[in-house]
């Protein structure tokens, strides 16, 4: 189990250092009068440090490195 937990750890640790975030479209309402209903398209961007993707995959290699065999 602990080796599986590693190698997810390292694979999103290195997707982590690869991508450093992502953008979504979020519709929201403007305005809300009665029948008149006004709404735009909102960009949302999450983003990480990249410091994140790397403490992922040394943890996911000490995981690795400490388990039984």
């Amino acid at each position: 189990m602990n080796k599986t937990i590693g190698i997810l750890l390292i694979v999103v640790g290195a997707a982590m250092l690869i991508w450093t975030g992502f953008t979504y479209t979020k519709k929201e309402k403007i305005i809300d009068a009665g029948p008149i209903q006004v709404s735009a398209d909102r960009e949302k961007t999450v983003n990480w440090p990249p410091y994140l993707g790397g403490i992922f995959v040394i943890g996911g290699i000490v995981i690795i490195a400490v388990s039984k065999k």
